[in-house]
């Protein structure tokens, strides 16, 4: 574990906010606690629950921090495999992105029709690829604007 950060926007008993503020401040926060550059991000586990308003929200915010670098990146979510398993969903992603660094990167599962709003980043529809991955992050973006996002590296 090589950063993390929590915070809270505050924004609506459930929806996000609308610009993804909390969750690019997250992201950010835990990038600055890992003590890496955002460049150096291979992998991103995404909160990625399916819907039509967190997914695109949650798209664009990486897109907005992580700009060119975003296309780069390989970005899944696994909740299309384990389903939303609500507070346990946290550790199964983290487990997720220790197994990318060590084994590459999984598909996103029945990802059958992108949401045009979400075609900016590659999301490894249906197979796993063969990816090397040295830092992975995982998102979990829940209700009332909380946000968490944490950090792991290959150990050198």
């Amino acid at each position: 574990l090589a950063g993390f950060s929590n915070c809270t926007d505050g924004y609506h008993v459930t929806s996000p906010h609308p610009e993804g503020i909390g969750a690019v401040f997250c992201m950010e926060k835990a990038i600055e606690h890992a003590g890496i550059t955002k460049e150096s991000v291979d992998y991103i586990n995404t909160h990625g629950t399916s819907t039509g308003m967190g997914d695109p929200i949650e798209t664009n915010a990486i897109a907005e921090l992580f700009s060119e670098h975003a296309g780069e990146m390989a970005v899944t979510s696994t909740k299309g495999a384990t389903g939303h398993m609500m507070g346990a969903g946290g550790i199964t992603e983290a487990i997720t992105c220790i197994q990318c660094i060590r084994t590459g990167v999984p598909p996103t599962l029945n990802l059958d029709e992108l949401d045009e709003k979400c075609a900016s980043l590659n999301y490894v529809p249906h197979k796993a690829i063969e990816k090397e991955v040295r830092v992975a992050m995982s998102n979990s973006f829940g209700f009332g604007g909380q946000n968490s996002s944490v950090i792991f590296c290959r150990y050198e």
